[in-house]
């Protein structure tokens, strides 16, 4: 299948328009016309993703976060973008990115779901599409109310982590819970407009967690990819079934740093 197919399907379910203003998705590298029959799906267009989309015979990568973000003044190898760029290109790799477009269109929903979220709404409404709002994040309920260790427990279990940082005592109960996948600090006010009991969510310093605290929001900080690795699978899915005809290689789910205890 020629890529500016597979892009269009793409973007019938995840329209670029839905992205915010400050993003950059879509083709970033490569022939809209390239035959494409191998896809390898990563979080992120990183050295070791790239050499391995390569070794796996992919001629196309998908990634959630863009590559290039801001604009580029050249293409070298003396900088660690162009690097990756000129070794796409080299190798015959195009790349697609979908990232914000993916947040309010696939993104925050699948994290409320995967958390167990009933009656979920939109929590920071971006646009409104076909008569209904989107955006990013989600506000629901719990099925039962927990205390925030268990919270904690559910959140690590649902997202396959082995630990979390939390804002909150641990003894608070929970019911109405607010997610906002990757980097949620400016969810937070929308949480607590909303009077969510949490926010789960990533990249949570110290002063946004602390100032949260203070007018009653609890945080479980899961991290930036412990909330946004689903997506490797979910479009691994969505790709197997729109595109039969197309091999996926989904990235290992492997987090960028460690907590060592």
């Amino acid at each position: 299948m020629i890529c500016r197919e597979i892009i269009k399907i793409i973007e019938n379910q995840y329209p670029k328009s839905a992205a915010l203003s400050f993003d950059n998705v879509g083709l970033q590298v490569g022939s809209f016309d390239k035959e494409v029959k191998n896809i390898y799906l990563a979080l992120d267009a990183t050295d070791e993703v790239i050499s391995h989309a390569i070794e796996t015979g992919a001629d196309l990568l998908i990634t959630h976060h863009p590559l290039i973000f801001s604009p580029l003044k050249s293409v070298t190898e003396e900088d660690f973008i162009g690097r990756r760029i000129v070794k796409m290109i080299q190798n015959d790799l195009s790349y697609y990115a979908m990232h914000t477009n993916y947040d309010v269109l696939g993104l925050s929903q699948l994290l409320s779901d995967t958390i167990g979220l009933k009656e979920a709404k939109v929590l920071w409404v971006t646009e409104e599409r076909n008569g209904f709002e989107n955006g990013i994040g989600r506000v629901g309920d719990l099925q039962t109310t927990v205390s925030l260790e268990e919270c904690c427990a559910i959140v690590k279990n649902k997202l396959n982590l082995s630990s979390v940082k939390v804002f909150g005592e641990m003894s608070r109960k929970i019911k109405r819970v607010a997610v906002s996948p990757g980097s949620g600090k400016d969810a937070i006010e929308f949480a607590i407009e909303e009077k969510a009991d949490v926010l789960i969510t990533g990249d949570i310093g110290h002063h946004a967690g602390v100032d949260a605290i203070e007018q009653g929001l609890a945080i479980i900080d899961a991290g930036h990819y412990g909330t946004e690795h689903i997506f490797i699978q979910d479009m691994k899915v969505f790709l197997e079934r729109n595109i039969a005809e197309i091999y996926v290689v989904p990235a290992p789910i492997k987090h960028p740093f460690r907590v060592i205890v």
